[in-house]
């Protein structure tokens, strides 16, 4: 009962005066993080499960196929195929079956889907930014009242952000108002630093990639970031490209799962991701406190992915993508409102944040690695979960909860801020060694939105804790409200390169 009390949040709403002339008071109580280690949806179990039913049965059918086969290539002698005791009906079928054979494995079978390389942008030291330096030029800008300035000071003391992120100081210049030349300079700089990084480091030709992937949060422009990438590296005319635009720090996975399903549509392909968020067009200079939380947290960052589903290129990957599970919470309109670009009194646009978005993400999460668990928990823990539903004593029972840490050797959670991460550290019972990438991230970059969760491997691989056959876990939520997952396993040991963000710490 304890640890469940701490949740709670009650709030006095006055109502005033009903019909009897005395006022009218209810309470209204609020969650944090929801306890979700305590209950269990079915609901998601099943989609879970029924994820691992469809994905199974590709591989199902290949050993039938192999043990038909098998039977008709031990009737096979040479004799067979000699012009004395040629069959042609036999012959016909052994090779219509040897056809079938070989065309299940070729295309019916799912290409495995790799992470070639990604690289993560590294802004230059004039754009870095201390939290003292922040509140500064926030005062000097005169783009805030005093109520402002505390509001965020208070912020950011307790954000988690470290002294070393980075920010455009054009956004503190009075009278500072979205600028789009400024907005595509920032873009531009982002994206191009990462690909250019991505490149060098991969030695792929801009002219190999047949899929373009970009997703930036509120900039989006005409012609597009992705026509922009187009034209600067010169990629085909018959490249496949698309745009994803107010999706939030979840769209890099949304990203990954639309590279997947257009590499199995193009095989053998390159697919390139870039994922980033432009500073200078969610700055919010005005005065309504829910809307100030972006400009305290959001720093300059972007990455750069590419994905391969190329035979040959298992060789030269880092990790391979085992499941993507995403998960939308949209049909409810807390969830819906909980994070939203909108215009405060004055007409002064920003990102406004909901009080209740942690609780909201809590429930997003909640459902999604409850779909998930099926795919990636060893089987002694789904048994014993199974086990717990089916011979559960009464209704009220509890079901079994498995242990996630089994799953993954290493989790990165999308550096939203120290709150966030502390309640999913205590709600998924994580040790400090699982949330050391998403800590430190948030403390060196801050939050770098869809970005972020790439700078995370980063640091995991300049440790050089990224072993063979390692599983990695990469967990982001965003406006919608949506959280998605990937999880990746690395196909050899990953080593420390030179071009590496945290190199330079």
């Amino acid at each position: 009962m304890a640890r469940r009390k701490e949740y709670l949040s009650p709030e006095i709403v006055n109502r005033g005066i009903n019909d009897s002339g005395s006022p009218s008071f209810s309470v209204r109580v609020h969650r944090g993080l929801p306890d979700f280690l305590s209950s269990v949806n079915l609901k998601y179990v099943k989609l879970g499960y029924g994820y691992l039913i469809n994905h199974g049965t590709y591989f199902a059918g290949v050993p039938i196929l192999l043990l038909v086969l098998g039977t008709q290539v031990g009737k096979l002698t040479w004799d067979v195929f000699s012009l004395e005791y040629y069959n042609l009906v036999n012959t016909l079928l052994f090779l219509g079956l040897l056809t079938m054979f070989v065309y299940v494995i070729l295309d019916l079978t799912p290409r495995s889907t790799y992470l070639v390389d990604f690289a993560c942008y590294l802004p230059p030291d004039e754009l870095k930014i201390t939290k003292e330096e922040y509140i500064e030029l926030a005062k000097k800008s005169g783009q805030f009242n005093n109520t402002a300035i505390k509001f965020q000071q208070r912020v950011l003391k307790n954000s988690g952000i470290g002294d070393e992120t980075y920010l455009p100081r054009a956004v503190f210049q009075p009278g500072y108002k979205r600028d789009l030349k400024v907005a595509r300079e920032e873009a531009a700089a982002l994206m191009f630093g990462a690909v250019d990084e991505l490149f060098a480091a991969t030695g792929i030709r801009p002219k190999d990639i047949k899929i373009l992937i970009v997703n930036c949060g509120v900039l989006n422009t005409t012609p597009s970031l992705s026509a922009m990438l187009i034209n600067r590296y010169k990629l085909s005319q018959r490249i496949q490209n698309f745009n994803l635009g107010g999706m939030g720090c979840a769209a890099g996975i949304t990203a990954v799962d639309l590279a997947n399903d257009l590499l199995n549509a193009y095989p053998g392909s390159y697919a390139l991701i870039v994922s980033t968020e432009v500073i200078s067009f969610t700055w919010y200079g005005g005065n309504e406190l829910d809307m100030l939380l972006p400009n305290c947290f959001l720093r300059m960052g972007g990455a750069a992915v590419l994905l391969s589903n190329h035979l040959m290129d298992r060789w030269r990957s880092k990790y391979q993508l085992k499941q993507l599970v995403r998960t939308h919470k949209g049909m409810d309109d807390r969830s819906f409102k909980s994070i939203q670009l909108k215009e405060d009194s004055e007409g002064k646009q920003g990102l406004s944040v909901s009080k209740d978005v942690i609780e909201i993400g809590g429930h997003a999460l909640k459902a999604n690695i409850t779909t998930l668990s099926p795919l990636v928990l060893p089987v002694s823990e789904q048994f014993h979960f199974f086990k717990s539903l089916v011979f559960k004593r009464s209704k009220s029972s509890k079901p079994y909860i498995p242990d996630y840490k089994l799953a993954f050797e290493h989790v990165c959670i999308l550096a939203t801020s120290k709150k966030v991460l502390d309640e999913i550290q205590k709600n998924l019972d994580l040790t400090d060694e699982y949330m050391e990438a998403s800590r430190k991230t948030l403390e060196r970059f801050g939050n770098t939105s869809s970005s972020s969760i790439w700078y995370e491997l980063a640091y995991l691989e300049a440790k050089n804790r990224i072993k063979n056959g390692d599983r990695v876990w990469q967990l982001a939520l965003g406006s919608g409200f949506k959280c998605n997952s990937v999880v990746w396993r690395a196909v050899r040991n990953v080593r420390q390169l030179k071009r590496n963000p945290w190199n330079e710490n």
